[in-house]
């Protein structure tokens, strides 16, 4: 692996020096400027030489900016001022003075990245080099004798500047690039798939000062942050992610297996944040994953999809679209560029991995990161190790070390979970399912949760003997709100497949305790169990649906309406009505007059699920039904306004809503039900190919 000496240049800022108001003000400056460069501590473990010289170089130039103060202060000086040549001189010193302030801080700042440094070690020579040359030119034509500068400053003047012609090259330190040139080579040789030696991993290690398992945490954290600042150059963030790939697999090698720190002071605030910790716009989110979009694309009916995500819609045979239902008239996705550029901006002021310049046919991870063959095998290496590790675990405290390296690590990215699978690592998870440590339970779950998002691993989890039964125990009777929300999850991530999603379904466990979780868990294991119950309904089983009657889903829904979580609860009713549950529905208590506030008061979705709803239950349910929801105060008006500002498919349910209401006031209800068999075929291809806009294939990934 080869890393160019220009893949990170020199970060420059370059102040205006206009802005001071007086001679004094910018001495001052100077002044200080100096001080602080002097204050700076040098690095311990790479670049001490450089880092001394300009601080050594700094203090020097400190005593010059002192004597010109105090000639100030003394009074002449002040009153002749200085010649248009020294104040030249004087502003490109503090713009020279900055830019070396700017090096020193990036090189020793604790935010760096150790390994980006030993990386780019020639560059950032070079980049010292370049700055003491600049400065040995200012002190060339600096004006010493129409300063009237003492001899002892004088003196000190051409010493500094001596000193900086002195070193005609960069100047690099042996040990330095001979670490350096290791690095390499053990990446090279991870590359082949040689496994590194671990006593050649504790030598590098230890000479960049990364001694245990929060220092590799820290060093990985860092890395991904120059992942952050380097989006439009693929090379280097693919060495990055491999330099990340080995520390991480050196971690676990060195220092064992860890849990997560539980720091609550001022450097764990710095911990780096991904999409899944933010609040992402509705807008920025795609319609059916519900995951930050990287890719926007407008299909023929006008509306916007991730471009993975969307794509797999219309491999897997579909010809409708998943939010309007509405056939599509050709399968050609247009990139939707401006809200690229607008999810980019966004993402750059949270500090979050976003690849504004990713293309279709680029591989990518899930962070936008391009991966190489070293990462891959520096991650196989890493799984391997771990189930090793899990397979010899004899305490329980050891187990959730390892089990939480796995979930952290099956979070990364598709290659990651791959590996994890294909190392075995399914068989060993399930005897921690049910654990009687909470964390370890947690832990457990949530690998096998993580490992559900690759679509092969699917069918491992649910073919792999006790895997499936385990999460679902876990789903009923786990030790946690969060092991039971992930363990919901989990069973929403395999319903994906249909297949998978009938079999969920027909499991009175299963319908039972995602109800139980929706009705009585916090508010993200309510979502989790929602949307899992969703998929369930949704995949057009009568005994899912049945099963889930029987578990009370209908009194839930009602109960859950007023949590926040209104969308869900009445697309799972609008689900229930299509599938044959009607009259579970109808006898549920004031369920017309509760959808006849959703009519008023709920977003956009929640009014067309509504309005859908209604509309089946008019048709099947007959005169009672319309008698009911014609009760309502204010109806048709609310009707009226759906018409009038709804999406398109609320528009068009609210005007069959009002032809119902209109015939039954006028005494036809005998055809109220007339045309719903017409109309069924209809209503239920619409109904397989979309759940009322609410997606079908949503994937969080947890901590």
């Amino acid at each position: 692996m080869a890393v160019s000496p220009d893949t990170f240049p020199p970060r420059k800022r370059r102040p205006s020096a206009g802005s001071f108001v007086s001679d004094k003000k910018l001495l001052q400056s100077l002044l200080l400027l100096s001080r602080e460069i002097c204050s700076l501590q040098p690095l311990r473990f790479l670049l001490k030489q450089n880092t001394s010289s300009v601080s050594r170089k700094s203090r020097l130039l400190s005593i010059l900016f002192e004597e010109l103060l105090q000639r100030e202060e003394r009074g002449p000086a002040a009153v002749t001022g200085y010649p248009p040549s020294a104040l030249l001189c004087f502003e490109e010193l503090y713009l020279l003075l900055q830019r070396i302030k700017t090096l020193v801080e990036d090189c020793t700042n604790s935010n760096c990245s150790k390994m980006w440094l030993l990386l780019q070690i020639q560059s950032i020579s070079n980049s010292f080099h370049h700055l003491t040359m600049e400065l040995s030119i200012l002190l060339d034509i600096f004006p010493v004798k129409e300063l009237n500068l003492c001899q002892e400053v004088q003196e000190l003047l051409v010493l500094v500047k001596n000193q900086s012609l002195a070193g005609k090259e960069a100047y690099l330190d042996s040990h330095d690039n001979n670490l350096r040139l290791q690095l390499l080579e053990m990446l090279d040789s991870i590359q082949r798939g040689i496994v590194p030696d671990p006593s050649h991993l504790t030598r590098i290690f230890d000479r960049l000062c990364l001694g245990d398992s929060t220092s590799c945490r820290d060093e990985i954290e860092n890395l991904q942050e120059q992942v952050v600042q380097n989006q439009s150059d693929h090379k280097s963030k693919a060495d990055i992610i491999a330099v990340i790939g080995l520390v991480r697999y050196a971690k676990c090698v060195l220092y064992g297996a860890s849990t997560p720190s539980t720091e609550t002071g001022p450097s764990s605030s710095r911990l780096r944040r991904t999409a899944s910790d933010l609040n992402i716009p509705a807008d920025f989110r795609c319609p059916i994953s519900l995951d930050l979009m990287q890719d926007p694309v407008v299909v023929s009916t006008g509306q916007t999809y991730d471009r993975a995500s969307i794509s797999l819609w219309i491999d897997s045979g579909h010809n409708t679209c998943p939010k309007t239902g509405q056939n599509l008239s050709h399968t050609d996705l247009i990139s939707n560029r401006a809200l690229k550029n607008l999810i980019a901006a966004w993402c750059r002021e949270q500090r979050i991995p976003f690849d504004s310049s990713a293309e279709p046919h680029v591989r990518s991870c899930s962070n936008g990161v391009i991966v190489n063959k070293t990462a891959l095998e520096a991650t196989k290496m890493t799984a391997s190790f771990l189930m090793s590790k899990l397979t010899a675990c004899q305490s329980v405290e050891m187990a959730n070390r390892v089990v939480h390296e796995l979930r952290v690590l099956a979070k990364t990215d598709s290659d990651s979970r791959t590996c994890i699978a294909e190392a075995g690592a399914l068989p060993l998870l399930v005897k921690y399912l049910g654990s009687e440590q909470p964390s370890l339970q947690i832990n457990a779950v949530t690998t096998i949760l993580n490992l559900s998002i690759l679509e092969a691993n699917k069918t491992r989890i649910v073919e792999t003997d006790g895997v499936l039964n385990g999460v679902i125990e876990v789903l009923r009777s786990g030790a946690t709100w969060e092991a039971k929300g992930n363990a919901a999850a989990t069973i929403f991530s395999l319903t994906g497949v249909h297949a998978y999603g009938k079999k969920l379904g027909r499991k009175t466990r299963v319908a039972r305790g995602l109800v139980d979780l929706a009705r009585d868990g916090p508010a993200s294991s309510k979502r989790d169990a929602l949307v899992a119950i969703l998929n369930i309904a949704g995949g057009g089983d009568r005994e899912a649906i049945g099963k889930l009657i029987e578990a009370g889903v209908v009194d839930m829904v009602r109960e859950v309406m007023g949590d926040g979580l209104l969308e869900e609860a009445v697309s799972i009713l609008e689900v229930v009505v299509k599938r044959g549950g009607l009259m579970a529905v109808a006898a549920s208590y004031h369920v017309i007059e509760k959808l006849g506030v959703v009519l008023r008061d709920g977003s956009e979705r929640a009014r067309e699920s509504a309005a859908a709803t209604l509309v089946n239950m008019c048709r099947k349910g007959g005169s009672e039904m319309v008698a009911g929801l014609a009760g309502v105060p204010g109806v048709e008006r609310m009707i009226w306004e759906i018409m009038g500002m709804g999406t398109g498919r609320g528009r068009r349910k609210a005007a069959t809503l009002l032809r119902i209401l209109r015939r039954w006031a006028a005494g036809l209800d005998e055809d109220v039900t007339s045309t719903y068999s017409s109309t069924l075929n209809n209503n239920t291809t619409n109904a397989n190919t979309t759940t009322s806009g609410i997606p079908t294939t949503r994937i969080v990934l947890p901590a």
